[in-house]
C-alpha cells in the first residue's frame, strides 16, 4: 500500500480527545490511512512520498455538514439580493426548474473546487429539485471526479402552492416516485464502510414543502437501512408561522410528533429555538448544522450555538447554499461562527469590562465545530481528526504570508481572526486534491468558464 510522510509541519493540530497541537510535527499514512502522529523525530524516516512542510500548520479536514451545490449557478441575483428566505425562494425556484443534469455536475465540481481550496474534506450536500431529468447520480458522479468525500441527500419537494406548500407546483415530485428512487439511491451508492467517499442520506425539504407523510415514510426508509436523516427547520419566524398555522406547533415540536428526533436526524439552522428545544435536541443527541453567513444574510437570525454546545448537542459548520452564502468556504464559515457567537453573546449583555469576558466562543471552539463535531453531526467516526486508524484527511497551510503577519505566537487562532485564506494542500484519503495552491483534479479556469455559461443561460431562460 501506498504510504506518504509529512514532517517538519510548524504545528500539527490533531482535534482529537487530547487536543494536542504538536510543533515539528507529522504525520505517516499507509494505504489512506492515518498509522501514526507525533513529532517529526519520532515518525519513520522514509515512505513512498515524503513532503517537508516547514512553516506550515496542519489540521484534520474541515467538515461542512449543510450544502446546495447547485446553487453556486445564482449567485448574487439582483431580484434576491435583499430578500428573507421566503421572498428569496420566491424569486429563485422559476430559475432552478431549468436545472439540466450537465448544471448539477458543474455546480457541483465548483462548490467542490471552493471548498477544496478552503480546506475542506467532506462535504454533505442537499439536492431537493431534480427538474429536466437531472437526477443526484449527476452530482455523486461529478464528486468522485473531485474526490473529496460527499454526504449526498436526496432531498424531496412534494407540497405545492396548490396543496398550500410554498415551492411551485412545476419543481415537486410524487411521493411515490421520492420514495422509490430514494430506496434506489441508497443501493446503489451508500457506503457505511470507514473511508467511505459516498454516503446517502434521505432529506425532505423543509415543513412548508414536504407532507407530514413523506417525512414519516422517509423516516422509516431511512431506519430501515441505517442511514440518516436531514431536514432545514427552525430557520426564520416564517416557517414558526407557517407550522404554528398549518400544524399547530412549533418546528421542533413537529419533529418530535413526526418522530424526527435521535442520533439519525441532524437539522440545518434552528435559528429559532428555544432553551427546551434545545435541551429536547441534547437529550434525543439530535444534531445541527449552523450557518451563520446565510442566517445573516438572508436576516434569518443568528442561532444560539453557545447554548447548544453547553447543552452537549452536536453542532457542526455548514456553509448553506451558494447563493444565500455566496461562497463555499469553510475556514470563512468557521470564522463568521466565532464572530457571530461573540456577537450574539454581547448583545445578550455577556460582554463587561477586563482582560477576559465570559461565553466568548474561540477560534479552537469554532474549528472544533468544523472537524471532529462535524464529524460526530454526520455520525463519522473515521474522520474529524488526525489520529491512528482515522482517514488521511487533513490541510495544511503557508504561515508565513501577509495575513498572518505579526500572529505566529498563536498560529491556530490566526487561522480565525485573521483573514480566511485559501489553503496550500488538502488530502483526502492520503491523495492530494489540492497540492501548492492549485487544484489537481479539476481543470479550474476551464470549470469556471463552463460554469459561468451555464449559469447565464439559467438566468436568460436557456439551459
Amino acid at each position: 500500500m501506498a504510504t506518504l510522510l509529512i514532517r517538519h509541519a510548524a504545528c500539527v493540530v490533531t482535534m482529537d480527545d487530547q487536543r494536542l497541537e504538536i510543533s515539528d510535527g507529522g504525520l505517516f499514512i499507509r494505504g489512506g490511512f492515518i498509522e501514526q502522529v507525533g513529532r517529526t523525530e519520532d515518525l519513520p524516516g522514509e515512505a513512498d512520498e515524503v513532503c517537508d512542510w516547514t512553516g506550515r500548520i496542519v489540521l484534520p479536514g474541515l467538515v461542512n455538514t449543510h450544502h446546495h451545490f447547485y446553487q453556486t449557478l445564482t449567485r448574487v441575483i439582483p431580484a434576491a439580493q435583499n430578500a428573507n428566505l421566503f421572498n428569496w425562494l420566491k424569486t429563485l425556484y422559476p430559475i432552478w426548474a431549468r436545472l439540466t443534469p450537465k448544471a448539477v455536475r458543474l455546480s457541483t465540481k465548483t462548490a467542490l473546487a471552493e471548498l477544496a481550496l478552503s480546506g475542506c474534506t467532506t462535504a454533505s450536500d442537499h439536492l431537493y429539485l431534480f427538474p429536466n431529468g437531472s437526477r443526484l447520480d449527476d452530482e455523486i458522479e461529478a464528486a468522485r471526479e473531485v474526490g473529496l468525500r460527499l454526504h449526498a441527500s436526496r432531498g424531496s419537494m412534494s407540497l405545492g402552492e396548490s396543496r398550500g406548500g410554498l415551492p411551485p407546483d412545476s419543481v415537486v415530485e410524487e411521493e411515490a416516485r421520492i420514495l422509490e428512487d430514494s430506496q434506489r439511491l441508497i443501493e446503489t451508492y451508500h457506503d457505511p464502510r470507514p473511508g467511505a467517499m459516498t454516503q446517502i442520506v434521505l432529506a425532505p425539504c423543509s415543513p412548508f414543502s414536504v407532507t407530514p407523510d413523506l417525512m414519516q415514510e422517509s423516516a422509516a426508509l431511512a431506519r430501515s437501512y441505517g442511514i440518516s436523516l436531514h431536514t432545514h427547520l427552525a430557520e426564520t419566524q416564517d416557517e414558526e408561522e407557517f407550522c404554528q398555522e398549518k400544524f399547530g406547533c412549533r418546528p421542533v415540536e413537529y419533529m418530535e410528533h413526526l418522530n424526527w428526533t435521535g442520533e439519525d436526524v441532524w437539522f440545518a439552522h434552528s435559528v429559532h429555538v428555544n432553551q427546551n428545544e434545545i435541551e429536547l435536541y441534547a437529550r434525543t443527541g439530535s444534531g445541527v448544522a449552523h450557518c451563520p453567513t446565510s442566517n445573516m444574510r438572508l436576516a434569518s437570525g443568528i442561532a444560539p450555538v453557545q447554548a447548544m454546545l453547553e447543552a452537549g448537542v452536536r453542532v457542526g459548520l455548514g456553509v448553506d447554499g451558494s447563493a444565500s452564502n455566496d461562497s463555499s468556504h469553510m475556514l470563512a464559515e468557521a470564522r463568521q461562527a466565532m464572530l457571530a457567537a461573540r456577537l450574539k453573546a454581547g448583545l445578550e449583555g455577556a460582554s463587561r469590562s477586563g482582560p477576559q469576558a465570559p461565553g466568548l466562543m474561540t477560534a479552537r471552539q469554532a474549528l472544533e465545530m468544523g472537524t471532529r463535531s462535524g464529524a460526530a453531526v454526520l455520525r463519522r467516526k473515521d474522520i474529524g481528526s488526525l489520529e491512528a486508524g482515522k482517514c488521511a484527511d487533513f490541510f495544511a497551510v503557508n504561515l508565513n504570508r501577509l495575513e498572518y503577519a505579526g500572529a505566529l505566537h498563536d498560529p491556530v487562532a490566526a487561522l480565525l481572526f485573521c483573514s480566511p485564506v485559501n489553503v496550500d494542500h488538502t488530502v483526502v484519503g492520503g491523495k492530494f486534491v489540492v497540492r501548492e495552491g492549485q487544484l489537481v483534479t479539476v481543470d479550474l479556469p476551464r470549470l469556471v468558464e463552463e460554469h459561468n455559461r451555464m449559469a447565464l443561460e439559467l438566468l436568460s431562460g436557456g439551459g
